[in-house]
Protein backbone atom coordinates (compact mmCIF):
# COMPACT_ATOMS: atom_id res chain seq x y z
CA UNK A 1 0.00 0.00 0.00
CA UNK A 2 2.98 2.52 0.68
CA UNK A 3 4.62 1.43 -2.37
CA UNK A 4 0.89 2.48 -4.41
CA UNK A 5 0.57 5.66 -2.51
CA UNK A 6 4.02 6.93 -3.51
CA UNK A 7 3.79 5.95 -7.13
CA UNK A 8 0.40 7.85 -6.72
CA UNK A 9 2.04 10.98 -5.33
CA UNK A 10 4.68 10.74 -7.64
CA UNK A 11 2.28 11.07 -10.88
CA UNK A 12 0.26 13.69 -9.01
CA UNK A 13 3.14 15.47 -8.62
CA UNK A 14 3.72 15.90 -11.98
CA UNK A 15 0.10 15.80 -13.64
CA UNK A 16 -0.02 19.49 -14.16
CA UNK A 17 2.96 19.37 -16.66
CA UNK A 18 1.75 16.24 -18.15
CA UNK A 19 -1.37 17.95 -18.68
CA UNK A 20 -0.50 21.12 -20.10
CA UNK A 21 2.21 19.27 -22.43
CA UNK A 22 -1.10 17.31 -23.87
CA UNK A 23 -3.32 19.89 -23.80
CA UNK A 24 -0.56 22.28 -25.86
CA UNK A 25 -0.12 19.28 -28.22
CA UNK A 26 -3.50 18.45 -29.00
CA UNK A 27 -6.00 21.40 -28.66
CA UNK A 28 -8.82 20.01 -26.76
CA UNK A 29 -8.72 19.68 -22.75
CA UNK A 30 -10.62 16.23 -23.24
CA UNK A 31 -8.16 15.04 -25.15
CA UNK A 32 -5.58 15.85 -22.97
CA UNK A 33 -7.25 14.47 -20.18
CA UNK A 34 -7.77 10.65 -21.83
CA UNK A 35 -3.96 10.83 -22.24
CA UNK A 36 -2.92 11.64 -19.39
CA UNK A 37 -5.09 8.79 -17.78
CA UNK A 38 -3.56 6.47 -20.24
CA UNK A 39 -0.09 7.34 -19.14
CA UNK A 40 -1.36 7.01 -15.28
CA UNK A 41 -2.16 3.58 -16.69
CA UNK A 42 1.24 2.97 -17.97
CA UNK A 43 3.34 4.13 -15.02
CA UNK A 44 0.96 1.97 -12.51
CA UNK A 45 0.79 -0.79 -14.52
CA UNK A 46 4.66 -1.44 -14.56
CA UNK A 47 7.64 -1.52 -12.38
CA UNK A 48 9.74 1.62 -11.80
CA UNK A 49 12.98 0.32 -10.06
CA UNK A 50 15.12 1.93 -12.39
CA UNK A 51 13.21 5.04 -13.27
CA UNK A 52 15.95 7.80 -12.07
CA UNK A 53 13.66 10.99 -13.14
CA UNK A 54 10.40 10.26 -13.03
CA UNK A 55 8.89 13.74 -14.97
CA UNK A 56 11.28 12.92 -17.45
CA UNK A 57 10.17 9.23 -18.08
CA UNK A 58 6.21 10.97 -17.56
CA UNK A 59 6.53 13.51 -20.13
CA UNK A 60 7.96 10.94 -22.55
CA UNK A 61 5.52 8.36 -22.58
CA UNK A 62 2.81 11.72 -22.19
CA UNK A 63 4.47 12.87 -25.79
CA UNK A 64 4.23 10.08 -27.37
CA UNK A 65 0.97 9.42 -26.46
CA UNK A 66 -0.22 12.75 -27.79
CA UNK A 67 1.86 12.05 -30.87
CA UNK A 68 0.26 9.02 -32.19
CA UNK A 69 -3.39 10.78 -31.51
CA UNK A 70 -2.20 13.34 -33.09
CA UNK A 71 -1.42 11.50 -35.93
CA UNK A 72 -4.52 9.29 -35.78
CA UNK A 73 -6.37 12.92 -35.79
CA UNK A 74 -4.44 13.83 -38.29
CA UNK A 75 -5.99 11.23 -40.44
CA UNK A 76 -9.45 11.43 -40.23
CA UNK A 77 -9.39 15.26 -40.66
CA UNK A 78 -8.59 14.10 -44.03
CA UNK A 79 -12.13 13.03 -45.03
CA UNK A 80 -13.42 16.29 -42.99
CA UNK A 81 -13.54 19.32 -45.58
CA UNK A 82 -14.64 21.71 -42.78
CA UNK A 83 -12.15 23.94 -40.22
CA UNK A 84 -10.94 22.20 -37.48
CA UNK A 85 -10.48 24.43 -34.29
CA UNK A 86 -8.54 24.33 -30.96
CA UNK A 87 -10.93 23.75 -27.73
CA UNK A 88 -10.00 27.09 -25.67
CA UNK A 89 -9.71 26.07 -21.56
CA UNK A 90 -11.88 28.63 -19.89
CA UNK A 91 -10.61 29.09 -16.30
CA UNK A 92 -13.10 31.28 -14.57
CA UNK A 93 -14.43 28.50 -12.73
CA UNK A 94 -14.74 30.28 -9.17
CA UNK A 95 -13.43 29.18 -6.02
CA UNK A 96 -15.27 25.84 -5.59
CA UNK A 97 -14.00 24.10 -8.88
CA UNK A 98 -11.89 21.59 -7.79
CA UNK A 99 -9.51 21.76 -11.15
CA UNK A 100 -9.72 25.99 -11.21
CA UNK A 101 -5.85 25.80 -10.41
CA UNK A 102 -4.70 23.30 -12.75
CA UNK A 103 -7.02 24.55 -16.04
CA UNK A 104 -5.52 28.70 -14.56
CA UNK A 105 -1.96 26.69 -15.20
CA UNK A 106 -2.87 25.61 -18.93
CA UNK A 107 -4.26 28.40 -20.10
CA UNK A 108 -1.00 30.95 -19.09
CA UNK A 109 1.16 31.57 -21.77
CA UNK A 110 -1.08 29.60 -24.28
CA UNK A 111 -3.72 31.20 -26.72
CA UNK A 112 -6.41 30.35 -28.73
CA UNK A 113 -4.59 31.98 -32.15
CA UNK A 114 -1.08 29.68 -31.09
CA UNK A 115 -2.49 26.67 -30.97
CA UNK A 116 -4.66 27.40 -34.72
CA UNK A 117 -0.57 28.33 -35.33
CA UNK A 118 0.58 25.16 -33.88
CA UNK A 119 -2.42 22.95 -36.08
CA UNK A 120 0.20 24.04 -39.17
CA UNK A 121 3.21 21.85 -37.48
CA UNK A 122 3.65 18.11 -37.98
CA UNK A 123 3.21 16.03 -34.87
CA UNK A 124 6.73 16.19 -34.15
CA UNK A 125 7.20 20.00 -34.73
CA UNK A 126 4.67 20.58 -32.56
CA UNK A 127 5.89 18.28 -29.78
CA UNK A 128 9.33 19.89 -29.63
CA UNK A 129 7.76 23.57 -30.08
CA UNK A 130 6.03 23.02 -27.08
CA UNK A 131 8.54 20.95 -24.71
CA UNK A 132 10.80 23.86 -25.99
CA UNK A 133 9.06 27.14 -25.60
CA UNK A 134 6.40 26.39 -23.56
CA UNK A 135 8.34 23.98 -21.15
CA UNK A 136 11.70 25.37 -21.29
CA UNK A 137 13.09 21.41 -22.09
CA UNK A 138 16.78 21.45 -23.01
CA UNK A 139 17.13 19.72 -26.95
CA UNK A 140 19.17 16.42 -25.11
CA UNK A 141 16.11 15.46 -22.93
CA UNK A 142 13.83 16.86 -26.27
CA UNK A 143 15.77 13.70 -28.07
CA UNK A 144 15.48 11.74 -25.72
CA UNK A 145 11.69 12.12 -25.63
CA UNK A 146 11.33 11.66 -28.91
CA UNK A 147 14.20 9.06 -29.66
CA UNK A 148 15.97 11.74 -32.57
CA UNK A 149 19.56 12.84 -32.56
CA UNK A 150 19.87 16.60 -30.67
CA UNK A 151 20.93 18.28 -34.04
CA UNK A 152 17.53 16.52 -35.68
CA UNK A 153 15.45 18.13 -32.62
CA UNK A 154 17.34 21.53 -32.99
CA UNK A 155 16.06 21.49 -36.72
CA UNK A 156 12.85 20.61 -35.95
CA UNK A 157 12.93 23.39 -33.52
CA UNK A 158 14.15 26.40 -36.09
CA UNK A 159 11.48 24.79 -38.38
CA UNK A 160 8.50 24.99 -35.93
CA UNK A 161 9.72 28.42 -35.05
CA UNK A 162 9.52 29.64 -38.34
CA UNK A 163 6.31 28.43 -39.27
CA UNK A 164 5.03 29.96 -36.18
CA UNK A 165 6.36 33.59 -36.53
CA UNK A 166 5.19 32.91 -40.19
CA UNK A 167 1.78 33.02 -39.04
CA UNK A 168 1.43 34.36 -35.68
CA UNK A 169 -1.20 37.26 -35.81
CA UNK A 170 0.15 40.50 -36.78
CA UNK A 171 -1.18 42.94 -34.21
CA UNK A 172 -1.31 42.26 -30.17
CA UNK A 173 -4.75 42.23 -28.46
CA UNK A 174 -5.16 44.20 -25.43
CA UNK A 175 -6.37 41.27 -22.87
CA UNK A 176 -8.64 43.67 -21.39
CA UNK A 177 -10.26 44.59 -24.25
CA UNK A 178 -10.52 40.96 -25.62
CA UNK A 179 -12.24 40.29 -22.56
CA UNK A 180 -14.74 43.11 -22.73
CA UNK A 181 -15.24 42.04 -26.23
CA UNK A 182 -16.06 38.64 -25.35
CA UNK A 183 -18.55 39.83 -22.23
CA UNK A 184 -20.24 41.61 -25.02
CA UNK A 185 -20.35 39.13 -27.91
CA UNK A 186 -21.81 36.71 -24.95
CA UNK A 187 -24.23 39.31 -23.70
CA UNK A 188 -25.51 40.37 -26.71
CA UNK A 189 -25.59 36.46 -28.64
CA UNK A 190 -26.89 35.33 -25.02
CA UNK A 191 -29.89 37.72 -24.80
CA UNK A 192 -30.79 37.61 -28.73
CA UNK A 193 -29.53 41.11 -29.28
CA UNK A 194 -28.92 40.73 -32.78
CA UNK A 195 -28.53 44.91 -33.22
CA UNK A 196 -25.49 44.51 -30.95
CA UNK A 197 -24.58 41.40 -31.88
CA UNK A 198 -24.09 42.83 -35.22
CA UNK A 199 -22.33 46.21 -34.39
CA UNK A 200 -19.87 43.87 -32.42
CA UNK A 201 -18.89 42.01 -35.67
CA UNK A 202 -16.25 43.51 -38.51
CA UNK A 203 -18.28 44.25 -41.81
CA UNK A 204 -16.93 41.66 -43.70
CA UNK A 205 -17.15 38.69 -41.04
CA UNK A 206 -17.98 35.33 -42.25
CA UNK A 207 -20.23 32.50 -41.04
CA UNK A 208 -17.80 28.99 -41.37
CA UNK A 209 -19.84 25.77 -40.52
Amino acid sequence: MATETTSTDEFERHRSVLTGVAYRMLGRFADAEDVVQEAWLRWSGQERTDVREPRAYLVRITTRLAIDRLRQAQSRREAYVGPWLPEPVVTDYGPAAPDTAERAVLADSVSLAVLIVLESLSPLERAVFVLREAFGFPFGEIAAVLDRSETAVRQLAGRARRHVEERRPRYDVDPAERRDLTERFLAAAGGGDMEALIGLLAPDVRLVG
